[in-house]
């Protein structure tokens, strides 16, 4: 037997009831079917579902931590360069001194281990965003997101461990399993980023400005410990022993966090299917329709001609930033390096290159989410990405060393270097934000999280293009 809904206002006389009607129930006939309701032709919804509050924003807080945390792990390995440096040191050398290291000096693991890093870290990081993008839909959430923070914990704490071992003797053994965990911590960084940006791509966009500028805060949380650890003099194994220590910490608080905030009836709000309420509406809807999840078929070639325009600009931005940042970067110096100043022989650097990035990088992202424009147009988020690629020769004309090649130094000036830096990390991190923000809006409901996994796919592409490129940008100088 087929039912429906009954929407007609009580006392309201429905257009098939007639004094006319010779099959109308009256009151001294009552109707033989009582299973049967009237209905009208109103199609406004029968409930207005009440949106639940970000109690003390803690929705918010949450997301900003976990932003922190997909880049978390490549930050302090980043950071802890001088640890790997004395970890793979000529252990026959009488003495170890870290700072103005010459690539004659290394040993054959010191001088490998940067480029071995990065292959180890942008290949399955890429794949994995590229897999996540094509694959997270037939992955339970949870499995991803739980069970991702929870491969990064329990590899960062082995890598603690290993920050106290002496690997002397078997440095060998030591490369190779750093360079393991490497790959596993970036495989599951990738599942966790692509799961991260798929969910929160459901959420208001200033729950996605919140994730993106986590991200660019682990980059000034780590420089910052950089620029500490440079202060009070702290050596390799005791600087690596403290980052290790607190990312730990912090990767377990995330894990907590993220499942605190997916019990939350805010968090269920935002990530349940939204056909589920569309059929509560006033219009002849039988219990097994309203009952009945529908099954919708991901088109891929569909999400991608609504999206390919932000999905390049982002491709473009990353690839541009990580062409230069920190492969080129790192090699300019202060014109006035070897002066005697320590502002200029230790901390230019670290300063420059890293905190002043991170800290226009995260500035630009929340910039994105309060101006939010351009949203209307992708063509002009594109192009502006591309106008990026100026930077390329410009920083290549700094006072970058070694120079091999003659390349021209035409900005000799500290000023002009920092000025160049702080538009570079603006624009990087404002156009990283309003790409994101804007594709959950040209995309249907249910294509929001693919589609958005699909935009951190374009992003790892753009840093592993950008990664390649800056090999080449090196032999340039």
């Amino acid at each position: 037997m087929e039912y429906s809904v009954n929407t007609r206002p009580l006392l309201q006389q429905s257009e098939s009831e007639s004094d006319f009607d010779d099959g109308a129930a009256t009151k001294n006939h009552p109707a033989e079917d009582d299973d049967h309701v009237v209905v009208t032709d109103d199609v406004k919804p029968l409930f207005k579902v009440r949106e639940p509050c970000d109690r003390f924003n803690l929705a918010y807080v949450i997301f900003y931590l976990l932003g922190m945390t997909t880049l978390l792990p490549w930050c302090f390995f980043i950071t802890a360069d001088d640890y790997w440096m004395y970890k793979l040191r000529d252990v026959n050398q009488s003495s170890f001194e870290i700072y103005d290291l010459d690539i004659d000096q290394k040993s054959d693991l010191q001088a490998s281990f940067t480029a071995y890093l990065s292959v180890a870290s942008t290949v399955p990081n890429t794949l994995f965003l590229v897999l996540n993008s094509l694959l997270s839909h037939r992955i339970s959430l949870k499995i991803r997101m739980v069970g991702s923070v929870s491969i990064v914990v329990l590899l960062f704490i082995e890598t603690t461990v290993l920050v106290k071992i002496d690997t002397d003797n078997w440095q060998e053994i030591f490369f190779i399993v750093t360079l393991a965990t490497v790959v596993v911590l970036n495989i599951a960084s990738a599942v966790l980023q692509g799961g991260l940006f798929g969910i929160v791509a459901k959420f208001p966009s200033r729950y996605i400005t919140a994730v993106v500028s986590g991200q660019a805060l682990g980059g000034i949380f780590a420089a910052l410990a950089e620029i500490v650890s440079l202060c009070i003099g702290a050596t390799p194994v005791n600087s690596a022993f403290v980052y290790f220590m607190i990312a730990d910490g912090t990767l377990i608080l995330s894990l907590i966090a993220y499942l605190v905030l997916s019990r939350s009836v805010f968090f269920q709000y935002f990530t349940k299917e939204k056909e589920a309420v569309s059929t509560l509406q006033y219009e002849p809807a039988t219990i097994e329709a309203i009952d009945r999840q529908p099954v919708r078929e991901i088109s891929y070639k569909t999400i991608l001609s609504k999206m390919w325009v932000y999905g390049f600009s982002v491709w473009m931005t990353f690839f541009v930033t990580l062409s230069l940042y920190p492969s080129v970067t790192v090699l300019i110096n202060s014109t006035k390096k070897g002066n005697g100043s320590a502002w200029n022989d230790i901390y230019f650097v670290p300063v420059v290159a890293y905190l002043i990035f991170s800290l226009c990088d995260y500035i630009g992202r929340i910039t994105a989410g309060i101006l939010k424009w351009p949203r209307g147009s992708a063509w002009l988020i594109g192009l502006i990405s591309i106008l990026r690629v100026v930077f390329i020769p410009l920083f290549l004309m700094c006072n970058a060393h070694p120079r091999h090649h003659g390349m021209p130094l035409l900005i000799n000036s500290d000023v002009y270097y920092i000025i160049l830096m702080v538009i570079f990390g603006l624009s990087n991190g404002y156009l990283a934000n309003i790409t994101l923000i804007c594709v959950p809006r040209v995309v249907d409901a249910a294509e929001q999280e693919t589609a958005s996994s699909m935009m951190a796919a374009f992003l790892g592409l753009g840093l592993a293009c950008g990664s390649a490129l800056s090999l080449l940008l090196i032999k340039v100088l």
